[in-house]
């Protein structure tokens, strides 16, 4: 389970991450090798990383984090939205429908889905991804009582959204919704991966030798992973464990639960200022000690080779979405393009067109691609237009900032022997 420094198996409440409010990104983490580093001691002074104070998140820190934060989140929330109409269709079929340059832009969804005529719909990938985040600050509030283990509370959060995929609306007989689980647009089938329904079907809490659901492939579990990645103030080999162990909830398959972490690690990188390809070299480095990781190393590794095979261009990501030959469709293909897409976007918009114009999983290719970039430039560089026609886009606004505030003012909200009321109404510790 999550807690120990090395990536293996230990005890979480003996060996907890450093308090990101006292790591601003760079403050603590990795050194040179990206292996594990002590914090350094705030009352000496010294200096960590990138020569940010350990224990001192300044007013620049904390606005860039908190750009990278929505940057990740609305990022990835627009590429599901941009990449939900293409699902099933093969790169013939989407040159058809949209013209030789295919999807430029946010459409309404075909059939009863587009009904209403609403533009930027997302899937479930986002519902979760929100859920996540709910789950993390949860873990980090729980931490006063003495509790620690984020796997329990990020499970418990997608068992919330498990409700929601069949109730009629909040049911205010659960003194643990907190707020997220009271926002009713929240209450719709997106299109749910069965492997994300039948692993949140039930309170029990898989492990990494006895995951949920062992031969799903699918990069579902991927899709809601990019908020661990968040996580500035932990080393990103603890990243690459959280993640894992949330992702086997529901996706077994090394390769699945592998893909999640890999994204996570590399969303770590970029939000403490990584550049991409450093960002990649890390998460191989940390990816090659994991059994079944051949096939996730295999992508990364063909997504940074491609980037020197041409210009890019739908036919180049199609060949990426594929694999190998006669390689099964799975999550280290989306991740493939995702990062390809993002090595050559010459913005946002023209980075996410490239993800989902293929035959592959559309959406999760947008999905992840749209984290990514949106790490790496922040919210500024998102497109206008597309933001303004995005569903839940307040909630995901709020739920940003609530994050920030908790990984970097989380001591001022609670504590052992004093908290805020409010705080603790949104994120329940029950």
């Amino acid at each position: 389970m999550i807690g120990t420094n090395d990536g293996t198996t230990g005890s979480a409440r003996a060996t907890a991450p450093p308090d990101p409010a006292s790591s601003p990104p760079g403050a603590a983490g990795t050194g040179e090798g990206g292996g594990p580093q002590a914090a350094a001691d705030p009352a000496a002074g010294r200096t960590l990383g990138r020569g940010i104070l350990t224990g001192l998140w300044g007013r620049a820190e904390q606005q860039d984090f908190r750009s990278r934060i929505r940057g990740t989140l609305l990022g990835a929330a627009l590429g599901d939205a941009l990449g939900a109409p293409l699902t099933g269709l093969s790169l013939d079929a989407i040159r058809e429908t949209y013209g030789p340059g295919g999807l430029t832009g946010p459409r309404t969804p075909a059939g009863p889905a587009g009904a209403d005529g609403t533009r930027g719909r997302v899937t479930a990938a986002t519902q979760l991804t929100l859920f996540t985040v709910d789950g993390l600050i949860r873990a980090h509030v729980r931490r006063d009582t003495g509790a620690w283990h984020p796997p329990t509370d990020v499970h418990r959060a997608y068992r919330r959204w498990a409700a929601t995929q069949h109730d009629w609306g909040p049911d205010e007989r659960r003194a643990d919704n907190g707020w997220l689980a009271q926002q009713e647009w929240l209450y719709a089938r997106r299109d749910p991966d069965r492997a994300c329904l039948t692993g949140f079907g039930d309170d029990v809490l898989a492990t990494l030798d006895r995951p949920k659901n062992p031969s799903a492939r699918g990069a579902a579990a991927a899709a809601r992973s990019a908020p661990f990645g968040l996580l500035v103030g932990w080393d990103p080999a603890l990243v690459l464990q959280l993640t894992v162990e949330c992702a086997a909830q529901s996706h077994g398959h090394p390769t699945a639960h592998l893909s999640a972490g890999a994204l996570a690690v590399l969303v770590h990188g970029l939000t403490r200022g990584d550049s991409l390809d450093a960002a990649v070299q890390r998460t191989l480095g940390l990816l090659g000690a994991r059994p079944g990781h051949q096939p996730v190393t295999d992508a990364l590794q063909r997504a940074v080779s491609a980037v020197t095979q041409g210009p890019p261009g739908p036919d180049r990501v199609e060949a990426l979405r594929a694999g190998e030959a006669g390689a099964e469709p799975d999550a280290s293909h989306a991740l493939a393009v995702a990062v390809y897409c993002a090595l050559v976007a010459e913005d946002v918009a023209h980075g996410l067109r490239l993800a989902v114009n293929h035959g592959g999983d559309s959406a999760a290719g947008g999905t992840l691609c749209g984290a990514l970039l949106g790490a790496l430039h922040g919210e500024t560089a998102l497109p206008p237009a597309w933001l303004a026609e995005l569903e839940g886009r307040a909630t995901l606004l709020e739920l940003c900032d609530d994050f920030a505030l908790e990984m970097t003012q989380g001591p001022t909200l609670h504590s052992a022997t004093a908290s805020s009321p409010g705080w603790l109404a949104r994120y329940p510790r029950a």
